[in-house]
C-alpha cells in the first residue's frame, strides 16, 4: 500500500521527524494546525517535530512555532 494514495481518502496519522516523516496510517491528508487546513502528503513542507504538527504554509509554520 502506497501511504501517499489519495485514495486511501481520510486523514492519515503522520509520526514528524526531523527531515522526514513516517506515515503510520495511510490517508489522503493531514490538518494543519494553524489554519485547520486540509495538506495533501505528497504536498507536506512544513512540520514541527516537537509539538508533532504540520503546518500547511511557511507563514503558518512561523506562528505554529512561535504560538503556545
Amino acid at each position: 500500500m502506497n501511504p501517499f494514495d489519495s485514495s486511501a481518502g481520510g486523514e492519515a496519522k503522520v509520526k514528524f521527524l526531523d527531515a522526514d516523516f513516517v506515515v503510520l496510517r495511510p490517508g489522503a491528508y493531514v490538518i494543519c494546525a494553524v489554519t485547520g487546513a486540509k495538506i495533501p502528503l505528497n504536498k507536506l513542507k512544513y512540520w514541527n517535530v516537537d509539538k508533532q504538527q504540520a503546518y500547511a504554509t511557511a507563514e503558518a509554520s512561523l506562528k505554529g512555532f512561535n504560538g503556545p
